[in-house]
């Protein structure tokens, strides 16, 4: 499963701009993301079985995101991303409100073992 194109075809909807690690940063307001690790979580006569990938997701704008962050949220965990972190701050250096969530996600490769 591509799990790149599968948050790009989630967040699409949003109509604004989604890029994986780093955007050109034209737009007001855009999504950026990266998986930032991946671990074996399940594995059966030494062949993994099931792989969980960490990915963070940042919202960047320069109004009120509350909105667009709360639909992020909920998109990709109806698509089941499931989220471990949450935090918002301020980028002093690109003048942007910044939310910055991370979340999981495990593929299987086997169903049966």
């Amino acid at each position: 499963m591509n799990l790149n194109k599968l948050i790009k075809d989630t967040l699409r909807p949003l109509n604004v701009p989604v890029a994986k690690l780093r955007y050109n940063q034209k737009a007001d307001t855009y999504i950026t993301f990266m998986e930032y690790n991946q671990a074996s979580r399940m594995s059966a006569d030494d062949v993994e079985i099931t792989t969980k990938h960490f990915f963070q997701v940042d919202v960047f704008s320069i109004k009120d995101f509350t909105d667009l962050v709360d639909e992020v949220r909920k998109r990709l965990t109806d698509v089941g991303f499931r989220r471990m972190f949450e935090s918002e701050s301020y980028d002093e250096d690109m003048k942007k409100n910044r939310s910055i969530m991370r979340f999981n996600y495990e593929t299987n490769y086997k169903e049966e073992f």
